[in-house]
């Protein structure tokens, strides 16, 4: 009964009947659902619509809108806002010919929205494109009830201590695989660079990985994969939170831990050039803090404490092998003398475009300081 209770009221749906209206055929139409990110910064929205013919390129998705009073990216008076398709995806839910497109958002006059964090990240990544920086990122996230409660975990108390839950196997060690595994073919069929996924260390914590992606494409396929998610988790009935610290006392938190590497880095000899871009981020460590979460690093706050397996938020450390540290060299690469290092900082509920960008600005473009420059007229 506890457990019943704890799923949302439409997974009890009977999905046999669902599934009767699934198999009908199209007759050549498309169902087109365009996905983008609200102005929470960590919210993503959708709505669906039909297209005469299978879109073969992103191109051939045409603009639409929404109202952006109704996602807080508007005044009710002039609140209509752009949807401007960017990236297109097959739809795991409604199956082949049906795409799942992701879009930008623009203002009444063609601006940005505020949360619309993908634009400058694309000229960035536009301006350093020779450099070819690969990211890959992991994803941390925890199932709850729709009560809110961690799914799986005992009505009144707590599970057991940390400890044997990171990679579990068995029912008294993992919650929510069914979720994970529908995750996971969901993302592979949808065309989503998907690399793996794990149980984590606070039972109910699940980790998936995605890249490795070239510049814009690693926050494009990250933000889809979210969607997806969430999706999934919808039908069954659950919810996906990606609060940095969901449980307070002694569990672990949630980040986003980013791994990265240029052309040169990856190159025989490139460890001198990863420990030149960590000692660059050593010198910006409050700027980068400030745009690993929505909050302006408020919600890392509560997560990067120097305990379970965190830095401490107000020092810079790097090292190899070093899960405490900010920066984290693999062992491996130590070995090679080449490869990639891992930004531990970045928060669960990180806008990806934001973190990959700051870490350009740094590595690449050789910023200093809090502010960030306009590269527009250039």
């Amino acid at each position: 009964r506890a457990v019943a209770m704890s799923v949302s009221h439409s997974s009890r749906l009977n999905k046999l009947v669902r599934e009767q209206y699934m198999r009908l055929p199209q007759d050549g139409l498309v169902q087109v659902t365009y996905v983008w990110i609200d102005g929470s910064g960590e919210g993503v929205r959708c709505k669906s619509r039909t297209l005469d013919k299978e879109p073969k390129s992103i191109e051939d998705v045409p603009e639409w809108n929404f109202d952006g009073s109704s996602t807080a990216q508007a005044e009710g008076s002039n609140s209509d806002m752009f949807l401007v398709p960017v990236r297109m995806f097959r739809d795991p839910f409604c199956l082949d010919p049906n795409k799942l497109v992701l879009c930008e958002v623009l203002k009444y006059n063609r601006k940005p929205a505020e949360t619309n964090l993908r634009h400058t990240c694309k000229k960035v990544m536009d301006l350093v494109k020779d450099s070819h920086p690969w990211f890959g990122m992991e994803q941390e996230y925890t199932l709850l009830g729709v009560n809110g409660h961690p799914y799986g975990w005992p009505d009144n108390g707590f599970p057991g201590p940390q400890g044997p839950y990171y990679c579990g196997v068995g029912a008294d060690k993992v919650y929510g695989r069914d979720i994970v595994e529908s995750h996971y073919k969901a993302c592979l069929y949808a065309g989503v660079k998907i690399c793996g996924t794990n149980a984590e260390v606070m039972p109910s914590q699940w980790e998936f990985q995605v890249g490795p992606c070239e510049g814009i494409e690693m926050g494009d396929h990250l933000w889809m994969a979210r969607f997806i998610l969430h999706r999934v988790c919808e039908d069954f009935g659950v919810v996906a939170t990606l609060d940095p610290k969901p449980m307070t006392g002694n569990w672990n938190g949630a980040g986003c831990h980013t791994n990265y590497s240029t052309e040169e880095m990856r190159r025989e000899g490139g460890l001198k050039h990863i420990e030149a871009a960590i000692e660059k981020l050593s010198k910006r460590h409050d700027y980068h803090i400030c745009v690993y979460d929505p909050r302006g690093g408020r919600d890392n706050s509560r997560r990067l404490t120097g305990h379970h397996e965190t830095s401490n938020i107000f020092e810079f450390s790097a090292g190899v092998a070093n899960r405490g540290a900010s920066i984290r060299i693999p062992r491996q690469v130590g070995q090679d003398g080449y490869g990639y290092f891992e930004d531990r900082r970045p928060a669960a509920n990180c806008d990806p475009y934001a973190v990959t960008e700051a870490i350009m600005r740094t590595t690449v473009l050789n910023e200093t300081g809090v502010e960030t420059k306009d590269y527009a007229d250039h």
